[in-house]
């Protein structure tokens, strides 16, 4: 069993090993100065910060990312279709057509319920 295993559990050593060792020898090789409280701050191109960089966002703007995130994918799926469209036929343009449909309904769905509202 060892036979068939020994390279794999060998592979898997070297495979945890390296980077371990990488890093140690990169701790052990690189400068480390002390801390700078002004290397501390946040950069915001040359200007002192006005607030704690750790500020907290609303929740309308994480509701309009995921939202961009689903249709952007959903979009995704109308190039393998532009690609087939020849062999798909007028089948695959109805389908496509029943997808953008759904497409558009969760969208105005979306936009009625004022989702995409920025108050």
């Amino acid at each position: 069993m060892l036979e068939q295993y020994g390279p794999v559990l060998i592979f898997f050593a070297i495979a945890l090993v390296f980077p371990l060792a990488t890093l140690w020898i990169a701790k052990l090789v690189r400068p480390t100065p002390p801390p700078n409280p002004e290397k501390l701050i946040p950069y915001e191109c040359g200007i002192t910060p006005e607030s704690d960089s750790r500020g907290r966002y609303t929740v309308r703007f994480y509701l309009v990312a995921i939202l961009f995130v689903i249709f952007d994918v959903e979009t995704i799926f109308l190039f393998p279709w532009a690609v087939q469209y020849r062999v798909l036929g007028f089948f695959g343009l109805v389908e496509m057509l029943v997808f953008l449909g759904i497409l558009i309904v969760g969208y105005f769905w979306i936009w009625k319920r004022g989702a995409l509202e920025w108050i």
